[in-house]
């Protein structure tokens, strides 16, 4: 017993910066598409010193530099299909291993499955971590074409301006990625926000949610 104390003590002042896995926040920003779910997760990581993690960025890296992984990746985001769960999970755990010394994650836009929940557990507890709350934004159907369809003028994305894909992607949403709050809700870490008002509005709904799930 001694010998582990003296060594955590010795461990400590060699990394006076080092944090405890056990204080790390992860969170899970949750929603179908165009529920406000990059917004809001930019605030919450600047606000709790959190590394935003989003799965469009990271997409969006592979297309705009033309690789392999980017290629196959916009074939199935331009017919409003999910990318398959291999490569997206590989491209998270790249990220999240790139930048281990932060005070947590927000994951945006993952995990979109009950498997990838399943394996984004077992990454976390490999690291001493776990997900601590997954916050739902909770936007109707209607709300979510309308807000695409609106950023469809500026963004540029084609899958942004077709009404069909939009309601497909809501459809995918709805059957393939809504059980994940299920999953979650089972510990009782799952939370159901409002995702209608002002920006600031959702935002303090979202840090009173975090303050509880500390």
């Amino acid at each position: 017993m001694w010998s582990k104390l003296i060594q955590w003590v010795l461990d400590i002042f060699a990394n006076p910066n080092s944090k405890s896995s056990n204080s790390m926040m992860n969170i899970i920003l949750f929603g179908p598409p165009g529920s406000g779910k990059g917004t809001q997760a930019n605030s919450i990581a600047k606000k709790y010193n959190l590394l935003h993690i989003s799965t469009g960025d990271l997409f969006r890296y592979e297309i705009g530099n033309s690789t392999e992984l980017g290629q196959l990746a916009k074939s199935y985001i331009n017919k409003g299909e999910l990318v398959p769960d291999d490569v997206t999970i590989g491209m998270l755990k790249n990220k999240v291993d790139a930048y281990p010394d932060v005070a947590g994650y927000i994951f945006d836009g993952f995990p979109r499955n009950v498997y990838q929940s399943e394996e984004l557990d077992r990454f976390l507890d490999k690291k001493g971590q776990t997900v601590n709350a997954l916050l739902q934004l909770d936007v109707d159907d209607e709300e979510i074409v309308k807000r695409i369809l609106n950023r469809g003028k500026t963004s540029g994305r084609e899958d942004d301006n077709d009404e069909m894909i939009i309601r497909n992607r809501i459809s995918i949403f709805n059957d393939e990625t809504s059980p994940v709050y299920n999953y979650y809700d089972k510990s009782g870490k799952s939370t159901s926000i409002n995702g209608i008002g002002s920006l600031e509005e959702i935002f303090f709904r979202l840090s009173v949610a975090i303050d509880a799930a500390k």
